[in-house]
């Protein structure tokens, strides 16, 4: 594979001053990478873990030219599991299955593994594949134009850093790819709290994926907005140290009982001396997980699955939660309709004296506190969001054109809301595709799985132009595209996440409801349909690139073996 231009060895930058943030200039010369990747979390990591596992290419490169870049916002790998770092964060999905299946992890002290190990995971896998070699942190992917007459990506990448007396310096990169996968994750973007007053507040403000560490929680007044996972994580991870915890709740949650236990050193042991082990337990673990689906379809056989699930949940929460808080916790929706938790501890920390549970609404954020609708003042020193994300939302913040001018939103607006082909492409933006795209994720099992799934599909599909031909342009038909996605919506329309609770899931561009989050199929079918791709849903063009070099090599030959063309007089 080679590089449709010379000798674009690096990244190449410009900079300017921060604070004119219309002074801003582009490289002459863009850098290039044969592929390029927004996002250095699990999804970037398989993909540079899986071109060096089946094509040999690092992301390092060979000879001063770089097979594969990432660009991260962040500043250090991990993506999702790096920026929600607050007390209390771990994973919901077992350990086993949380991992990528050609990196299986043996040392895993817990079944819920907690946010730290799952960064020495991703870290030591990309080590290992030399993926951390490609990577560009602190770099924020703003601009993605497909470039038709060269058949390239072009990317507009911004930097923010400290200069010379401390003076912030705002640097351009300028970087070209042939490929460009986007990997930015589903939990990238905090959603806002709708509560009027609060920039009034006087005390540290900050979302629970923006987790200040430098805010002393002992014995503050803490107000927590939310009540999904994030929360129930986080709840019990503070109460002990703050003076008081008040959690406003503004919707409801089925709590399972816990699943997480330490892992014994002895099992861990025997998990890296014996063969296959670790693949065994995967297996084990991937089938009990995904019998789990059955309870998400709209059928008989999924609401007697539900209804079992239903009571033992109740039956749980009725036991471990204070009874006064009943009417606030316990759902009346559908189980699976929303994101299960896991209990952790949340429940039982109910109990405490210093923590109160409310589902008032909340009239307006005071400099010092809250008022309640009822007039009602709650003091706080320090209040956190764990309100979740916005959802539904794909590469938001960067604008990303096409084929003929067409941009992403426009795209998606034609269709209603974000889809994707196989949840990985889009018709129109050839050689592109996304990892952990729309409706990928899953209710009942790893979304790891559903990355690695995204990644084989893509290089399979693109397997001709790996072989050795650069020019290959790759492009999605708009037919197959359209008839996947009335496909998916339609399917979608007989689970439980279409069974009339609010959730997070189906919450589509201006409030509608379209599910660009979930695959209502199993993962079984996704691996099935990712390893055989429909062939005839795609269309492969080779392109022809000549130079100012090219031409002259050509005229040099013929002039050498000008006699071979041309009859010497007699």
């Amino acid at each position: 594979m080679t590089s449709p231009r010379d000798n674009s060895d690096d990244i190449n930058t410009t900079s300017t001053s921060a604070n004119d943030p219309d002074d801003v200039h582009q490289a002459d010369r863009p850098s290039y990478s044969t592929f390029a990747c927004i996002g250095t979390g699990f999804s970037g990591i398989c993909l540079g873990a899986t071109l060096a596992r089946w094509y040999g290419l690092t992301a390092g490169g060979q000879g001063g030219h770089h097979h594969l870049r990432l660009f991260s916002r962040d500043p250090g790998p991990g993506g999702t599991w790096l920026v929600n770092d607050y007390p209390g964060a771990a994973c919901d999905v077992p350990s086993a299955l949380y991992s990528f299946s050609f990196a299986p992890n043996p040392a895993w002290t817990r079944v819920l593994p907690p946010a730290a190990e799952l960064r020495a995971y991703l870290a030591a896998v990309a080590d290992r594949y030399r993926v951390t070699d490609g990577m560009v942190f602190n770099a924020d992917v703003f601009r993605c134009v497909w470039i038709e007459d060269r058949a390239v990506w072009r990317l507009w990448v911004r930097r923010e850093e400290r200069g010379r007396g401390g003076k912030w310096k705002v640097r351009v990169l300028v970087h070209e790819c042939r490929y460009l996968f986007s990997a930015t994750g589903l939990f990238t973007q905090p959603r806002e709290l709708d509560v009027p007053g609060l920039e009034r507040f006087r005390g540290p403000v900050f979302h629970s994926a923006r987790w200040r560490s430098d805010v002393d929680l002992t014995g503050k007044r803490v107000v927590l907005f939310g009540n999904g996972c994030t929360a129930a994580q986080i709840v019990p991870a503070i109460a002990g140290r703050v003076r008081h915890l008040t959690q406003v709740v503004r919707s409801k949650h089925w709590v399972y009982p816990p699943i997480d236990r330490r892992i014994p050193g002895a099992v861990r042991a025997l998990l890296a001396a014996v063969p296959g082990l670790t693949r065994l337990q995967r297996f084990l673990v991937y089938v009990l997980a995904e019998a789990s689906w059955r309870g998400f379809k709209l059928t008989e056989d999924g609401a007697r699955y539900r209804r079992k699930m239903r009571e033992r949940a109740e039956e749980y929460m009725r036991r471990t939660a204070p009874a006064e808080y009943h009417d606030m916790l316990i759902p009346d929706f559908e189980v699976g309709c929303k994101r299960r938790i896991f209990d952790s501890g949340y429940l039982e920390t109910l109990h405490a004296e210093n923590v109160t549970l409310t589902d008032e609404p909340v009239a307006e954020i005071l400099p010092d506190g809250l008022r309640m609708r009822s007039g009602t003042v709650v003091e706080a020193d320090v209040i956190i969001m764990a309100n979740g994300f916005a959802t539904n939302q794909y590469l938001p913040g960067v604008e990303v054109v096409g084929r003929d001018g067409e941009t992403l939103a426009q795209h998606w607006e034609s269709f209603g809301g974000p889809e994707a082909y196989n949840c990985t492409s889009l018709s129109g933006f050839p050689n592109m595709f996304f990892l952990l795209g729309p409706n990928t994720a899953t209710g009942h099992t790893s979304a790891v799985m559903a990355i690695e799934n995204a990644v084989n599909y893509a290089l399979r599909v693109l397997r001709p132009a790996l072989d050795g031909r650069a020019g290959v342009v790759v492009s999605l038909k708009r037919p197959a595209e359209e008839a996947f996605a009335r496909r998916i919506q339609s399917a979608l329309r007989r689970t439980v996440w279409s069974s009339g609770c609010s959730s997070w899931y189906v919450r589509g561009p201006g409030g509608k409801a379209w599910n660009a989050m979930t695959y209502p199929w199993s993962q079984a079918r996704y691996w099935y349909e990712s390893l055989f791709p429909v062939w005839r849903d795609w269309e492969y063009t080779v392109r022809f690139f000549f130079n100012i070099s090219h031409l002259i090599i050509v005229l040099l030959f013929l002039s050498h073996f000008r006699s071979f063309f041309v009859r010497s007089p007699n």
